[in-house]
């Protein structure tokens, strides 16, 4: 992985901590946007821990360049700001996590190899934030059907209406009566049919189509 942030004793704490999983491997580092994207195409990491705040080019940026890359890095963008303007245009950008600096050390390491999984991470507000932002939208979605979603089965469009209500992968077996297997297999096939890189790309999908209305 590649660790970006522009102050040295931040990369140094991040890289003692990744150091001692003996499964996680810093590869590189870097203190701007710019620098980021020359060490991520350089040593084709797996993850980049990105910060938002630096000189010259931006985190976010930074984000959206190197999810361009082909094969692209996941991002997971660190911050000390839990402001929804970061939020919104991180995962636009193309990033798959969103966690605070002080998130726990156990809990970055997590986050870290639940990426690489292929699955999104984010801080527990995010996404209800990222709901509440398009229910307290000023304008509704349109009603009729979306294009998009034709490719789905009835059973798919389901869960994916439950995922943009924020449901868990439990509250929707519960819900619809199958097993969280059933529900994650379900969840795959929705990403997969629609291009999306994980469940809060869903969630902007729901919304955006008027499958789900505030």
């Amino acid at each position: 992985m590649v660790l970006v942030d522009d102050q040295v004793l931040v990369r140094t704490g991040f890289r003692m901590i990744l150091d001692e999983t003996g499964d996680i491997e810093v590869v590189g580092e870097a203190g701007d946007g710019a620098a980021a994207m020359e060490v991520t195409a350089r040593t084709r990491p797996d993850v980049v821990l990105m910060d938002v705040r630096m000189p010259g080019v931006d985190g976010i940026t930074a984000t959206e360049r190197i999810r361009a890359l082909c094969p692209a890095p996941k991002v997971i963008i660190l911050t000390t700001f839990d402001l929804d303007d970061y939020l919104f245009a991180g995962l636009r950008a193309g990033a798959s996590g969103f966690l605070l600096k002080d998130t726990l050390a156990d809990d970055l390491i997590t986050a870290l190899r639940v990426v690489v999984s292929g699955e999104a991470v984010t801080a527990p507000s995010a996404t209800r934030r990222l709901i509440a932002h398009f229910v307290n939208a000023p304008t509704v979605p349109p009603a009729r059907p979306d294009s998009r979603l034709t490719v789905l089965t009835a059973r798919e469009r389901e869960v994916l209406v439950l995922i943009a209500r924020g449901l868990s992968n439990a509250e929707i077996a519960g819900d619809l009566s199958v097993s969280e297997g059933t529900v994650k297999t379900h969840i795959s096939r929705i990403l997969a049919k629609l291009g999306l890189r994980d469940r809060v790309q869903a969630v902007i999908l729901g919304y955006e189509c008027g499958l789900v209305r505030p």
